[in-house]
């Protein structure tokens, strides 16, 4: 841009001082021509690195995700291709849910197995405590037998003592006596033992049998759920829209469930578009400002853009969390470098550009309006010139 106002410039010193000599060409006059255009394309390049500050380092940055499967076995099929569109929700890969499937088999006749013990148990609860009650009834009944056996008793002795009754009605009662008591004795054990039975109890009141086997029973429903989430966890799909790159898994293959070994990287269609600038440049960038980039994969195109934010962090901020002293620190951006973000807008909003894809622009912000014509101008040629190869081989 600055050449093209140069040779505009000098088009019009030709005609004013050679074809049409409207000036005299002298010393003054030369110095005058010499002078202006440095002191103009200086001025307009400081007020343009202000008002429309440029970057030549804008850069396409996808999320990848490593896809990691959540259980370990063989590869049975791989539905996908590399480098093709991949809806949400699309089968990426399936393992081999053979062993796990069997588990689950395992796991629901022993849940079926506990649940029977569980009724059993609770058959056997409900038992003692009838039992309990016609033991308590019997028992009851025996000592309303005993009381009158006891009066019966005391009344024919003491009939036979005055020689009113037989002493053989008195003997008949003490017997029928002694054996109500021992039949009250019985119940009296027998209402113990069952008591002793029902006393082992836990503190919801249910028997200890009954609550063991209540235990067993949920950890093998936790252990069979745990077994139907493994066989469903045997097809991994799509987190969200996307492509497969590199895709190196097919069948047969065996993966694991281990963080750092993933199965393929999965390259989401969301994108950052980020321009770094010097961190001087910044003061004028606001967030809602026009943005105007150019990509080396789109020659000649110009994608519109929005300031989204300024992100307010760079790796040169960032120390090593040790015991040791710093040294060399790992920057992922140059050094003294902001990234800015972008959003592309209006016709450019749902363009799918390259991961990695490299290119320049530049931000308008709210003043120097006259002077955005200048960049826009600069940004388009630029883009014009990515049509040209230059290599020699």
């Amino acid at each position: 841009m600055e050449i093209l106002l140069l040779l505009i410039y000098s088009f019009f010193v030709w005609l004013i001082f050679f074809r049409f000599k409207w000036l005299p060409w002298t010393f003054v006059s030369q110095v005058i021509v010499v002078t202006l255009p440095v002191v103009g394309l200086m001025m307009t390049i400081l007020l343009l690195n202000i008002f429309a500050p440029s970057s030549h380092d804008v850069r396409v940055i996808n999320y990848v995700v490593q896809i990691v499967p959540r259980v370990s076995g063989r590869v049975v099929d791989v539905p996908i291709e590399p480098d093709r569109p991949i809806s949400k929700g699309q089968v990426l890969f399936k393992i081999d849910p053979t062993p796990y499937e069997q588990q689950a088999k395992s796991l629901e006749a022993k849940t079926v197995r506990l649940k029977g013990a569980v009724v059993v148990a609770e058959a056997a609860q409900r038992q003692l405590e009838l039992q309990l009650q016609s033991v308590i009834a019997k028992k009851q009944a025996v000592e309303a037998n005993v009381e009158l056996a006891r009066k019966r008793e005391s009344q024919t002795k003491e009939l036979a003592d005055r020689g009113a009754g037989s002493k053989f009605d008195w003997e008949k009662a003490l017997s029928d006596l002694k054996a109500l008591e021992a039949e009250l004795a019985s119940a009296v054990a027998s209402e113990s033992q069952v008591v002793q039975q029902l006393a082992a109890k836990m503190p919801d009141g249910e028997l200890a049998t009954i609550a063991q086997a209540r235990a067993e029973l949920a950890a093998a429903e936790a252990d069979l759920a745990e077994a139907k989430w493994k066989v469903a966890e045997c097809t991994v799909f799509a987190p969200t829209d996307g492509t497969a790159v590199n895709l190196q898994l097919r069948e047969g293959s065996t993966v694991t469930a281990f963080p750092t070994m993933p199965s393929l990287s999965f390259v989401e269609n969301k994108q950052w578009v980020l321009m770094l600038f010097s961190q001087n440049e910044l003061r004028t960038i606001k967030s809602g400002n026009e943005a105007e980039i150019s990509l080396h994969t789109h020659p000649n195109r110009i994608f519109k853009c929005k300031v989204d934010s300024i992100i307010w962090a760079s790796g040169t901020g960032q120390l090593p969390i040790s015991g040791t002293i710093p040294g060399q620190m790992t920057q992922p951006m140059p050094a003294g470098k902001f990234a800015v973000r972008l959003l592309l807008d209006g016709k450019d909003k749902d363009v799918l550009l390259a991961a990695g894809a490299s290119g320049a622009g530049a931000v308008f912000t709210d003043s120097g309006a006259m002077l955005h014509i200048i960049r826009k101008v600069m940004v388009r040629v630029g883009t014009k010139l990515d049509w040209l190869i230059l290599k020699l081989h």
